[in-house]
């Protein structure tokens, strides 16, 4: 075994050497010079790019859109964070959104968006995203781009290891990343206390097929190790998810030199038809978990948060046959499972090499119970009778594989900085291309399915340096997308494009599989929202003690109503605004001078709620944020706001009509 210092001594070098040897002037192999790489991420004014790629936000909580082949920003999505934007967050109707144990948690570290599957095919219909920071899976609905669903997770702490759904999407998976002691308690930090009280969680949880029916179908115990990455089973090997370790040494403190003592960490692989079958015989320990469900409803425009308690624990040395674990060299990141599913790949960030293990042999050795030894009821697989094969690589820090549907991996590796092509027949290396820097996760779209589209025709990398790419914008730049073109023998970069936030991971989609689905607004008929008004008749304003509310319209190019006498000082004033405009990308802002939070972004057809407390007595202007026509500017209106006891009435009006409470 080698020593740590000696792998780390040979890392910096490594290390040293991408980022003197590498830049605009590196190896041609890399370099854009010729036309017909512009040519081929044209896309001509009008027209439309031929794939969708969602890029994880990593802190900034959330997801971004790109069209490829331009590399065009086209959304921004807020799924963890509150959102200026569009109000998401910020008003009444989505607050809940961030609703979880801990209270309103608005931020969290976004990053693997994974798309919805049918029969191990990207199917279009949703994008689900895990939160990192406080354990959370995120739906997003892909007719519309927007977070609709929040599940968050007990009995872990951290979710890397997730959402990554099974073949139909019967389950969406996760794993805890820090171990912590579970059931949380006040126990010692030293090492002894460590390996007793610490463990790790595999979560399973349902609905992700339906909105509004994800919950946690059950969850399974295991050592606590950190659980870094996950990939579900496909095809031969459906019904199973592997998660991958480091830290099997159990080191609590310095874990960048303890926790990469051993030769080996390992893969767990996980028999969920199996944890099914303990499930329907109540082989479970019901623990009183208390976690936030929260749903936002198109129909109503609203979202609930609701606090939901207990969760079916799986403890394996009582459930024979639900995890195994398969040594894996070293401390390894990533674990991908080729279109088949007949491989399970490992990527040792701390080896050079790849480990390609067999899922027909890991059944035979399950059947000859072929162990090494039983950790916590969980036998571990011997390495030889697992083995595939290896991809010698000569590269440094391999992190993440995906595939091109033609017998091909293609691995990130992060410390040579480049993208390794190896052959699934032989897994000889075929082919090597740098990244510009420090590449993290790498996208084929559908790569990580059953069917790469169009055979694997792009590959995005994911960089986490970008010095010398880009005009400088000071101490920090933004992150580093690169497309490659791999639909030829040789690999070739196209085109730079900046990132928003740290895109951990991407996936990408046919543009024509979900294009047609979107919808372009709301229809008024079927707005069912509480505080709704449909027309302008239906306009008013109500007060009740210190809350008023007021039943707003907008439309090109006016408020109804667009003045408002007698709030007072002290009063907490909801505007619920409806947007009555029946056509497609025509919404409308509302802005209030001195409301203390963002403003809101109202599509056609929809109603939403901005709290206003004013705070000192005036007149106060409010406005339409979204430029909609030649009259935007006139879009606009006035509050009056009178001292805390004053006798004025409530008034409002439109032209010459004047209404009064």
């Amino acid at each position: 075994m080698r020593s740590t210092t000696a792998i780390f001594s040979t890392l910096l070098i490594a290390s040293l050497f991408v980022y003197s040897g590498c830049g605009n002037g590196g190896n041609g192999s890399g370099a854009i010079g010729t036309s017909s790489a512009a040519e081929k991420v044209y896309v001509a004014p009008g027209e439309y790019d031929s794939y969708y790629e969602f890029f994880s936000g990593g802190f900034s909580g959330q997801v971004t859109v790109h069209g490829l082949p331009s590399g065009r920003l086209l959304k921004i999505i807020p799924v963890f964070s509150v959102d200026a934007e569009t109000g998401y967050g910020f008003n009444e109707e989505t607050k809940p959104m961030l609703m979880t144990t801990y209270g309103f948690i608005p931020w969290d570290d976004a990053h693997h968006p994974k798309l919805s599957q049918t029969n191990g095919v990207h199917d279009g219909k949703f994008l689900f995203i895990n939160g990192n920071n406080t354990p959370r899976i995120a739906r997003i609905d892909l007719r519309y781009f927007e977070t609709t669903e929040i599940i968050q997770i007990p009995n872990s702490g951290g979710c890397h290891a997730s959402p990554y759904p099974t073949q139909n999407t019967e389950y969406l998976v996760a794993a805890t990343r820090f171990s912590v002691p579970t059931p949380q308690e006040d126990v010692p930090l030293d090492q002894e206390s460590y390996k007793k009280n610490f463990k790790g969680t595999f979560t399973f949880i349902t609905g992700g097929e339906e909105p509004g029916n994800m919950d946690i179908a059950f969850q399974i115990l295991v050592p606590g190790y950190d659980y870094d990455k996950t990939h579900s089973g496909k095809g031969v090997s459906h019904g199973w998810s592997f998660f991958t370790s480091y830290n099997v040494e159990q080191a609590n403190t310095l874990k960048e030199k303890n926790a990469s003592q051993y030769d080996k960490d390992y893969i767990a692989a996980v028999n969920w038809k199996k944890a099914e079958e303990y499930i329907k015989q109540g082989k479970f320990h019901e623990w009183p978990s208390e976690y936030y469900h929260n749903y936002y409803d198109e129909k109503t425009q609203t979202a609930t948060a609701t606090k939901k308690k207990g969760v079916k624990v799986l403890i394996p040395s009582e459930c024979p046959g639900i995890v195994y674990y398969l040594p894996t060299p070293k401390s390894p990141h990533g674990v991908d499972v080729d279109p088949t599913g007949k491989f399970i790949v490992g990527s040792g960030k701390l080896s050079a090499d790849l480990t390609v293990h067999s899922f027909e042999k890991m059944l035979a050795a399950i059947e000859a119970e072929n162990f090494d030894e039983v950790i916590d009821g969980i036998p571990v697989l011997n390495f030889d009778a697992i083995h595939a094969g290896t991809v010698s690589s000569g590269g440094l820090g391999p992190l993440h594989t995906e595939f091109d549907g033609r017998g091909h991996g293609y691995t990130s590796f992060f410390i040579s900085s480049e993208v390794v092509k190896w052959s699934l027949d032989n897994f000889e290396v075929v082919d090597r291309i740098p990244a510009y820097y420090s590449i993290g996760h790498l996208s084929i779209p559908g790569g990580g399915s059953m069917k790469p589209w169009e055979n694997g025709k792009y590959l995005i990398a994911m960089n986490k340096i970008t010095k010398d790419r880009y005009l400088p914008t000071g101490p920090e730049l933004a992150h580093s997308a690169q497309l490659y073109d791999i639909s030829g023998d040789k690999m070739e970069l196209l085109l730079d494009f900046p990132t928003m936030g740290e895109p951990h991971y991407a996936q990408g989609i046919l543009a024509s599989v979900i294009k047609d689905s979107q919808v372009k607004f709301y229809k008024l008929e079927e707005n069912e929202h509480p505080h709704k008004a449909l027309n302008e008749n239906e306009t008013r304003i109500e007060r009740n003690g210190n809350e008023v509310h007021i039943y707003m319209t907008m439309i090109r190019s006016h408020f109804a109503p667009d003045n408002i006498e007698g709030i007072k000082v002290g009063d907490k004033v909801y505007f619920h605004v409806t947007n009555l405009e029946q056509d497609w990308d025509v919404p409308h802002g509302l802005a209030v001078m001195g409301a203390r939070t963002s403003e809101i972004l109202v599509m056609p057809g929809q109603t939403e709620t901005l709290v206003w407390e004013p705070q000192a007595e005036g007149v106060y202007p409010f406005y339409c944020t979204d430029f909609c026509s030649a009259l935007h500017q006139e879009m606009q209106g006035y509050v009056r706001v009178s001292p805390k006891n004053s006798n004025v009435k409530i008034k409002w009006s439109l032209d010459d009509e004047v209404h009064e409470l």
